[in-house]
């Protein structure tokens, strides 16, 4: 991908970290509440979870996600002083959609 592809590249950037978020593991309501401070453990490493590992119609469903935001979005911006903001939008979805069409023939 060339540096100058800006569409490809924010799409990316943000459908990467929408897919981190997706794996990370969601906080129990107990956790919420806290332990008192002399129950804590202690050291290196005592505050690490593991992440969730996503399944592949998950990491699916993530992306399909992204492309559709950014397709509502570029919908919803129908005024005319808009309109670069929106063509990058849908740029950004296409980008999506293609990598979940796969690779196309030459």
């Amino acid at each position: 991908m060339r540096a100058r592809d800006k569409a490809a590249v924010s799409a990316l950037r943000a459908t990467l970290a929408a897919l981190d978020n997706a794996e990370a593991v969601p906080v129990s309501e107990a956790a919420l509440r806290g332990v008192a401070l002399e129950q804590s453990p202690v050291g290196a490493g005592t505050t690490e979870a593991a992440r969730r590992e996503l399944s592949e119609r998950e990491v699916i469903d993530v992306v399909r996600a992204e492309a559709g935001e950014r397709l509502d979005a570029a919908a919803q911006l129908t005024a005319p002083a808009h309109a670069d903001r929106a063509a990058r939008l849908r740029a950004e979805a296409d980008v999506l959609l293609r990598l979940l069409d796969g690779p196309q023939p030459a």
